[in-house]
């Protein structure tokens, strides 16, 4: 459908005043055309003025008006630079009707609107640049440019900001830019010339769109968004700027850049370093002090422009008064500020997308999503025919009543329609919006139900030694000691709470994720009050909270294959820079580690659950981390020789079986496969290369970094334990087991199992283990070296008492060793503890009854160790579990009081421990072969 037909469609409104001036000047026009036209110029003294300056052109333009911005643009790129001011202005002005006509005749979009008039900045703003630059560059005052320089203007590159950025400008809207540029470019000797070169250059190329002639102006330019404009040139180095950002870059800045895209000059360069500021703008953390920050600024913001009080429309700015577009705008973007960091999803420049987006994450509610996109884009339109009356960057709301009947008619409206309408859309942005920047205050009445001495004691903690800390949280408070008053026992919870802030290094992100979130305070007190370890571990790490909200916390457990995956994708964010990565799986294994915790002490998890989530876990993360390892090491090593290698996860973790505070038993095999040395820059002998590359992966996994450690490792399972090398070919491994491994180490390989490497090569050593599981062996001695073994680790280990899960006779430690014994008899490859004891009876050696006696007895303490690791740093006793983590205990463990519990243990143990003497002095019930294995 043409653009003149789809205008006869529509209502058309007219202003009587206007006469028949309209058709006068352009009577090539049809009727329904020039009514249009006659309406438009009526309501607006300059559409009026275009139409008259514009009319003999109009007729063509109007058949296909895409087509013919297209061909202005096209016949502005051949134009002689001495004729491009002039025009510029020319385009500027025919662009501007026809958007006007497109836009009031209903045939494009709000996007396509603001679309069109941004391409047509960005382009001015390029072929500006190019002719200031060419200037300088024919006067040989940028040195060592060339014409091949002009495209990418040296190196120069404007960042568009705000509107333009985002690509939608207003009908006559400024440009906001962000000048800079790219000092790698030149000579260190060159760059004083270079960069007073370049700033006269930003001067000319602003004055060329910005400067008013008589063929009037192209855009008015604003660069006072660069970094302290007050001080600054008009164009910096990028390497300035980025400095500026790291060091003093505020929260207003970072929400600028969310809009920030290259659009003239050398755009790689731009692009590049909009990356660098990728950790500025986008936290890793949830940011939600960003919420105070941006309520700050709304504040300052109604108070300079005096835009407080209540919504009365005339004179109301459309813009930056109550309930209007930068509302809107403020409150997406806080919420991008939030989560951005964390999902690159949501970093999106455009409003309405990016609210649609941050809907579907679970951020902002679908119908307030919605409400809030509808009315953004009506605003939108609404501010575009305000400026459309004079082509002026107003954003107010004409005072009079003739002055709104003049918007209503290039709305098509009946003033009285629009008004009331206008009043509702902004009355249900304020509501929207403002609660979610200032939800009130809470009255702080529980105060005088704690210890006076310990509240005023608070304010005293590290965490709370910046003014903002302390006003977050004094706002905070009484919802904190509301739900304190709540809780079971108040002064116990009380209590640990203080524990938990004194802890905590710094106060700000956790306060703010607290008021944006009171539910999280529930949670924070049912942590502290049940588990102290997980609360201290909580105040080192506070940002871990963050996954609570992060939309997957209590979502089904992904199994090791999917942690495996995201963490893989995770770390491939972080574009090859090994040191963030590294720090990356740190923090996302915190917060994995965090949510096991969190469902085993709210019941969600059982013990058995939770102990195969920590397992999974600590699988995902040695197989996502040991590729980046090598990766790393390749870069300068080379790819490694032969068929690579392997790495073996045994005890705990080859059984599948942690818990919060296991480490790591690895080993790592390799395969040379005959090939003497790497193929790198700094090649290696193989030997060297697998033993250094396994001790990089060691320090991978354990050495602290700013995210702490992901994992504790213990390599002494390895042959010839620590006086043998780090890595282990596979000939050697395969050598030693057959010949020289010790009855315990054939016991360790029946929980060993293959957790990342060369694909065929875990293969193989799977095969292997098995078949060393199968041989035959001498029952005897097999019996004897685990009776020595048994006797050797109680002499060498002292147990902490009844409630020691794990050292001890009849406890876990011996329970595992008698399921490992059984394996091994049996030439089965099992790994866990309940299938090795069902071994044992399956060749004899153990009857029904006390494999089931067994299994229950390592079941119990192994909810023991669970629960207690979960709970505390030292080692477990009555007297050191508080109620909350009493109630933890018995409700895990299924037992009415800690003495019922108590008396079961020292039974269960002292019946286990007899089954274990009894079973180890038994002969196997069958035929003995002569090999001793």
């Amino acid at each position: 459908m043409s653009f003149c037909t789809r205008i006869s469609r529509l209502p058309r409104a007219f202003d009587p005043d206007l006469g028949d001036d309209a058709l006068a000047i352009v009577p090539e026009l049809d009727g329904d055309v020039a009514a249009l036209v006659r309406g438009a110029g009526g309501s607006s003294p300059y559409l009026k003025f275009l139409i008259e300056r514009e009319n003999l052109w109009l007729p063509g333009a109007l058949d296909d008006p895409e087509a013919a911005v297209d061909r202005l643009m096209a016949q502005l790129r051949e134009t002689a630079p001495d004729l491009l001011p002039v025009a510029l202005r020319h385009a500027k002005r025919k662009v501007a009707l026809i958007t006007a006509l497109a836009d009031l005749g209903g045939v494009w979009t709000l996007e396509k609107v603001t679309g069109m008039l941004t391409d047509f900045a960005d382009l001015a703003c390029q072929l500006a640049l190019e002719a200031t630059i060419a200037a300088e560059i024919r006067r040989k005052k940028l040195p060592g440019a060339t014409q091949d320089d002009i495209p990418t203007a040296g190196g120069l590159v404007n960042l568009a900001m705000g509107k333009m950025g985002a690509h939608e400008l207003n009908y006559s809207s400024d440009i906001d830019l962000i000048c800079l540029f790219d000092e790698t470019r030149y000579d260190p000797d060159d760059y004083h010339d270079a960069r007073a070169s370049l700033i006269r250059a930003t001067r000319r190329m602003s004055s060329m769109l910005n400067d008013v002639t008589s063929e009037g102006y192209v855009f008015r330019v604003d660069l006072r968004l660069r970094p302290d404009p007050a001080v600054t040139p008009v164009c910096m180095a990028m390497e300035a700027a980025e400095r500026y950002y790291e060091s003093v870059g505020r929260t207003w800045e970072r929400a600028a850049f969310i809009k920030a895209r290259p659009s003239a000059g050398d755009l790689n360069a731009g692009q590049r370093f909009l990356e660098t500021l990728m950790p500025f703008v986008w936290r890793k953390h949830l940011d939600f002090a960003a919420i105070q920050d941006a309520h700050d600024m709304r504040l300052r913001i109604r108070e300079h422009k005096g835009l407080g009080g209540k919504i009365t429309l005339p004179g109301h700015n459309i813009k930056l008064g109550r309930g209007g577009i930068r509302e809107i705008e403020f409150f997406t973007q806080t919420r991008q500020l939030i989560a951005g960091g964390r999902d690159p999803v949501l970093r999106d420049r455009h409003t309405v997308p990016a609210l649609h987006k941050l809907a579907s994450k679970g951020w902002v509610p679908d119908d307030v999503a919605k409400a809030l996109s509808e009315n953004y884009r009506f605003h939108r339109e609404v501010e575009h025919r305000i400026q459309m009356v004079n082509d002026a960057q107003t954003h107010l709301l004409p005072k009079s009543k003739d002055g709104l009947a003049r918007i209503a008619c290039l709305m098509g409206r009946e003033s009285e329609e629009l008004q009331k309408e206008l009043h509702t859309r902004l009355t249900e942005v304020h509501e929207l919006t403002e609660g979610f920047f200032s939800p009130g205050q809470r009255g702080d009445v529980n105060a005088h139900t704690f210890d006076s001495e310990v509240l005023q004691r608070w304010e005293t903690y590290p965490a709370l030694r910046s003014q903002r800390a302390l006003e977050i949280f004094r706002r905070l408070r009484p919802e904190i000691l509301k739900r304190l008053a709540e809780t079971a026992r108040p002064s116990e919870a009380f209590l640990a709470l203080d524990g938990f802030l004194k802890g905590l290094p710094a106060g700000v992100q956790l306060f703010s994720l607290f008021d944006a979130n009171p539910q999280l305070i529930d949670l924070l007190l049912d942590i502290v009050g049940t588990a102290p370890a997980l609360a201290r571990h909580l105040s080192r790490n506070s940002g871990i909270f963050d996954a609570v909200i992060g939309g997957s916390f209590f979502t089904d457990w992904p199994g090791e294959l999917g942690l495996r995956e995201e963490l893989s994708n995770v770390l491939a964010g972080e574009d090859g820079d090994y040191e963030c990565m590294l720090d990356t799986a740190r923090r996302w294994a915190k917060e994995w580690h965090f949510r096991v915790g969190v469902h085993h002490l709210r019941g969600l998890a059982s013990a058995k659950e939770a102990s195969v989530h920590y397992a999974d876990l600590a699988s995902a993360c040695v197989a996502a981390v040991w590729p980046e390892v090598v990766g790393h090491f390749t870069t300068k090593h080379g790819p490694p020789p032969g068929r690579g290698a392997m790495v073996l996860g045994l005890g705990s973790l080859g059984a599948s079986r942690l818990n919060a505070t296991s480490d790591l038993d690895l080993i790592v095999i390799y395969d040379a496969d005959g090939v003497e040395y790497s193929d790198g820059r700094r090649p290696l002998a193989a030997r060297a290369y697998y033993a250094r590359l396994t001790q990089a992966a060691v320090t991978a996994i354990s050495a602290p970094m700013a995210q702490g450690r992901l994992y504790e490792v213990d390599m002494r399972l390895r042959p010839s334990g620590t006086q043998g090398p780090v890595a282990t070919s596979l000939v050697s491994f395969k050598n030693y087991q057959q010949d020289e491994a010790w009855t315990w180490e054939h016991l360790a390989l029946t929980r060993a199992r293959g957790i990342v490497g060369n694909e065929d090569l875990i293969e193989e050593v799977e095969a292997f283990r098995q078949s060393i599981l199968k041989r035959p062996r001498v029952t005897a001695k097999i019996r004897a070296d685990v009776a020595e073994m048994r006797n050797r680790i109680a002499k060498a280990k002292t147990s902490g008492g009844v409630w020691d899960a794990k050292i001890g006779p009849g406890r876990m430690q011996e329970v595992e060793l008698l399921s490992q014994t059984c394996t091994l008899l049996a030439g089965q490859p099992f790994r866990s503890v309940n299938h090795g004891l069902r071994a044992g009876v399956a060749i004899g050696w153990l009857d029904a009854a006390e494999a089931t006696e067994l299994l229950a007895t390592y079941r119990l303490f192994r909810q023991i160790q669970l629960v207690w690791k979960l709970l505390s740093e030292i080692s477990l006793s009555k007297d050191a579990v508080g109620t909350g983590g009493r109630v933890f205990l018995l409700r895990d463990t299924e037992h009415e009081t800690l003495e019922a519990l108590e008396t079961e243990l020292h039974e269960r143990a002292h019946r286990a421990a007899t089954v274990i003497t009894l079973t180890l002095e038994r002969d196997v019930p069958e035929v003995e072969t002569a090999s001793e294995g």
